[in-house]
């Protein structure tokens, strides 16, 4: 059994979610305490629960712990099965976190799968469903991952009751990353050769997302911004500005959530200097700080190489995610760089 202290390093979530993955994908059990002992309200909550829940569903996993609160849980999986899967956080909780929990372990099945999820699709602290769909899971299809994402109605908080879909190809020998070649090489981004994205309003005034999108367009002026203005189905009201910069060997993604009291400009001027941080800062990454610390898992599972990338931030939930996947995993990092600073990051599996 792998013990995993949920305290060590940011001490949050993400500790939980690789943990259940790894747990999952090598068919080890694991004992995960001090859940979330970092965070001002510890243990499992409702979105961690289901994360949780979702494992067991996927493996057949036998658990001892779960439930509101708890934390710490024992976690014995068995093999995992691909398939037809529905999963409702029943609040505003994260839909693209409780995906990236499943999809490793699904991705490296023997079939394909379907996963639908109810929950909140923008959240302030998770990547958002344009993320996951634009830069995430293009990005791990570089590698050979083949998934999909739709949306069919967005959640924000505090309503929430968004839905979204993947599709997940699954591989039957040894796993999607294992029929690319042995290096991995991830540090050049190339030239800029555009930036799109999507300003959105649920259930206001089409205005506001204009304004943001003007705001937005202001800040990145010189870089010829293509922003769509929409409105989107939902529940509850929200608003957001999505920016995706296409680079030559790489995608990245910036966003920002409008929330009561915060100007329409000041959401679009935030998600715009997300980027110029990222593209500006002095030595060019290709990766954006959210991709960075969610692909290692998929690196450290993809045979025996080097593997390297740089990234704009090397942030404490990066690290943090590189010692929790070296419990179930071996590989030697290296790392070059501050923290919270731009850096290369070197895996040798």
């Amino acid at each position: 059994m792998v013990d995993v202290d949920g305290s060590t390093g940011e001490g949050g979530g993400q500790i939980l979610r690789t943990a259940l993955a790894l747990s999952c994908l090598k068919q080890v059990p694991a004992r995960i305490f001090n859940i979330r002992k970092n965070r001002k309200k510890p243990g499992l909550q409702p979105q961690h629960l289901c994360g949780v829940l979702a494992a067991a569903a996927i493996s057949g996993a036998k658990v001892l712990g779960a439930a509101i609160g708890s934390e710490e849980i024992s976690f014995s999986p068995g093999p995992v099965r691909p398939g037809n899967y529905v999963f409702d956080i029943g609040t505003a909780g994260s839909t693209s976190l409780l995906f990236q929990t499943i999809l490793p372990a699904l991705a490296f099945s023997s079939g394909p799968s379907t996963v639908k999820i109810t929950g909140g699709t923008h959240n302030p602290l998770a990547p958002s469903f344009e993320y996951v769909k634009d830069v995430f899971l293009p990005m791990l299809g570089r590698l050979g991952l083949k998934a999909g994402a739709n949306i069919e109605r967005y959640g924000f908080y505090p309503v929430g009751g968004g839905s979204v879909s993947f599709s997940i190809k699954g591989r039957r020998q040894g796993g999607p990353l294992n029929d690319i070649a042995k290096d991995i090489d991830l540090r050049a981004r190339g030239r800029l050769l555009s930036i799109s994205g999507i300003s959105a309003v649920a259930n206001l005034p089409l205005s506001i997302a204009g304004r943001q999108r003007a705001s937005a367009a202001i800040r990145l002026k010189g870089f010829s911004p293509q922003i769509e203005v929409r409105e989107v189905p939902s529940y509850g009201t929200g608003t957001f500005v999505f920016l995706l910069a296409r680079y030559e060997g790489a995608l990245c993604g910036f966003g920002c959530l409008g929330e009561r009291g915060k100007k329409a400009e000041t959401v679009g001027e935030e998600a715009a200097e997300k980027f110029l941080s990222h593209h500006c800062e002095g030595a060019p990454s290709a990766l954006d700080p959210h991709m960075a610390d969610q692909i290692v898992l998929y690196l450290a599972k993809s045979g025996a190489g080097k593997k390297s990338f740089t990234t704009s931030r090397i942030t404490e939930h990066l690290l943090t995610n590189l010692w929790v996947i070296g419990r179930f995993l071996k590989f030697e990092c290296g790392i070059t760089g501050g923290k919270e600073g731009p850096g290369l990051v070197e895996l040798a599996v």
